[in-house]
């Protein structure tokens, strides 16, 4: 009879359990106060005392409850790619399912929109769609579909998240209506709402929210109760949320699926 690999021994030391900490977040980008400290066997103060640690270092973000890694919300598309890869496309397969044929789609960039796009690019997915879009990614990966129609929101290149930002991309999605918007979170917090990291990204995921009858936020948890400096939306104004996580503030504020 195969035994069982015995269980990690959990760490005896402040820095151990640092260490612990910071390569659960590189591989999941969230943790929970309460499961660390019933997995390294030590009162949640001490786990919090510990992210107050890694958080003067810059290596974590704090939240209500746990803390994600900076990395998450700031690493360029490229990067972000890798990271949280399942939850990415459960989140997509579930959005797929909102889109019918003969729909125009607003999508916007970030790697969890795109494996949307890969989704769409199924035999049996919805035919014909229109996909307006500012993000090259999400461009390239239907420009050879021949019944989707794509409409491109060219402008200024913006070289970490890999969109098109500016007057042009701007007036080119406020043209356009959408039955559905499509839009990633750089961060979602309760009482700051959405909100990005640039202005100029603010302003054209505002342009999606304002032209869309149906607006749908997908988003992996590690951008739950995380602030980013520029405002997009309050929780009020997205109509459904699909992400792996659901907090009970998400819940209150709009129709929330989980993965």
């Amino acid at each position: 009879m195969r035994r069982s690999p015995p269980a990690p021994t959990p760490p005896r030391f402040a820095a151990e359990r640092q260490q612990r900490i910071a390569e659960a977040l590189r591989e999941h980008g969230r943790v929970e106060v309460s499961q660390l400290a019933a997995e390294y066997g030590v009162s949640e103060d001490s786990v919090r005392r510990d992210l107050r640690q890694l958080a003067a270092r810059g290596l974590v973000q704090k939240t209500h409850g746990g803390a994600v890694a900076l990395h998450a919300t700031l690493l360029p598309t490229a990067q972000r790619a890798g990271v949280l890869t399942g939850a990415k496309r459960a989140i997509a397969r579930r959005a797929a399912r909102l889109v019918e044929a003969n729909q125009t789609l607003v999508v916007d960039g970030g790697t969890t929109t795109l494996a949307l796009v890969n989704e769409l690019k199924a035999s049996d997915a919805p035919r014909p769609l229109t996909i307006v879009t500012h993000a090259l990614d999400v461009a390239l990966a239907v420009a050879d579909e021949p019944r989707i129609r794509l409409v491109l929101a060219g402008g200024a290149w913006l070289p970490a998240p890999r969109i098109f930002v500016g007057e042009a991309a701007l007036a080119t999605l406020r043209a356009h209506r959408a039955d559905i918007a499509f839009l990633g979170a750089c961060a979602l917090q309760p009482r700051a709402g959405l909100t990005a990291h640039d202005p100029q990204e603010a302003a054209l995921k505002r342009a999606m929210i304002d032209g869309a009858a149906l607006r749908v936020l997908l988003t992996d948890a590690t951008k739950l109760d995380v602030v980013a400096p520029c405002a997009v939306a309050r929780l009020d104004e997205l109509d459904r949320v699909i992400s792996d996580g659901a907090p009970p503030w998400l819940a209150a504020a709009t129709a929330v699926e989980t993965v």
